[in-house]
């Protein structure tokens, strides 16, 4: 499993891309109540998951722990 999403985000990171994510979800219940609030739920999970499929795609990794 580690293989196929490897941890690739840092912390901080993470926790900014759960903050979107709920705050673009907040969009289908308050305020312009419109379902592009539904996009939430990709920065929500690649923050929960800590994985992003595009930064493994590109190579990209912003997280301090060292892969073996």
């Amino acid at each position: 499993m580690a293989n196929l999403l490897p941890r690739n985000e840092h912390n901080i990171e993470r926790a900014l891309r759960v903050v979107l994510g709920l705050g673009l979800l907040s969009l289908i219940f308050v305020g312009p109540k419109t379902m592009w609030g539904l996009v939430g739920i990709v920065p929500l999970a690649t923050g929960l998951i800590g994985s992003c499929p595009l930064y493994t795609l590109l190579g990209i990794n912003t997280c301090p722990v060292s892969q073996r």
